[in-house]
């Protein structure tokens, strides 16, 4: 269960994107403006809240609408991605088409982690998931837009998938990577990008260590992935856009980097990749 631990004590002048959270949690127990608030307070000026569903989409369109610091993307999550997924994928055309669209589609890919044990199930949901993916990534192409990759345990599958399609690589970012140095030298060299949220900071996870010294800072964004994935010490807190600040003091010591230096990359890097 996630416990509600905020420590927030001090205003900071720099500034970061959060480029990938929830923000649906916290409409849903009407404590947003306090999240925004902290998150302004930590020096987070610009925040994306990633659709993963129809009952988040519209959500998000109106958040950005009524905030000129909140952008918002639309994608079915492999999780939602059920029968009638080509239906649902298809109620997301109104989005690209009115006056506030999203800056990219997202989060989409495939997720074999949570596949049910039944062997003929679990190939069926893998079947619709990768048509659903390949079918939103021949959207992005149209659009040429940025593309948010959710991949848990299926990374091949989604390069694969990714390559078929002929999208843009430079256009691609895998949010919350969760791989080593070979798999983020397989993006690398077809042009795309990872980013990092606060499961960096686990001590189980050198491998993540040795991923983002690979990828470098040149092409680094970074995400809380909230309400999920806070940073130590206290991972099993609720997490918020205001903790990327702990994200970003982590991976500073782990470029060794003055701090105000690599967060003008970072934002940088985010600013430009979603052209915001």
């Amino acid at each position: 269960m996630l416990v509600n631990i905020v420590k927030i004590s001090y205003k900071v002048e720099m500034s970061l994107i959060d480029t990938h959270c929830h923000l649906q949690h916290f409409l849903n127990d009407n404590t947003l403006n306090l999240v925004l608030d902290r998150a302004r307070n930590t020096g987070v000026s610009k925040i994306i809240t990633v659709g993963t569903n129809q009952d988040d989409w519209a959500s998000y369109y109106e958040l950005a609408i009524k905030n000129h610091d909140i952008f918002y993307t639309i994608g079915l999550h492999p999780c939602y991605v059920d029968e009638n997924w080509k239906n649902n994928i298809e109620r997301s055309s109104f989005y690209w088409k009115c006056s506030n669209p999203p800056i990219a589609l997202g989060e989409i890919g495939l997720d074999y982690f949570h596949l049910p044990k039944n062997k003929i199930k679990s190939e069926k949901i893998k079947l619709d998931q990768k048509e659903s993916f390949l079918y939103q990534l021949q959207i992005a192409k149209v659009l040429n837009c940025p593309v948010v990759i959710h991949s848990r345990n299926s990374f091949e599958d989604c390069l694969n998938i990714i390559d078929q399609s002929g999208v843009n690589w430079h256009k691609i970012v895998f949010h919350c990577f969760s791989e080593g140095a070979e798999q983020i030298k397989e993006i690398l060299k077809r042009g795309g990008r990872a980013s990092f949220t606060g499961n960096i900071t686990y001590k189980k996870n050198s491998h993540l260590l040795d991923a983002i010294k690979t990828q470098g800072y040149e092409k680094l964004m970074i995400e809380t992935d909230s309400p999920y994935l806070a940073p130590e010490p206290d991972r099993k807190s609720l997490n918020e856009p205001c903790r990327l600040r702990e994200t970003f003091d982590f991976i500073s010591k782990v470029f060794d980097s003055k701090n105000l230096q690599l967060e003008e990359v970072i934002y940088s890097n985010s600013r430009d990749f979603y052209d915001l």
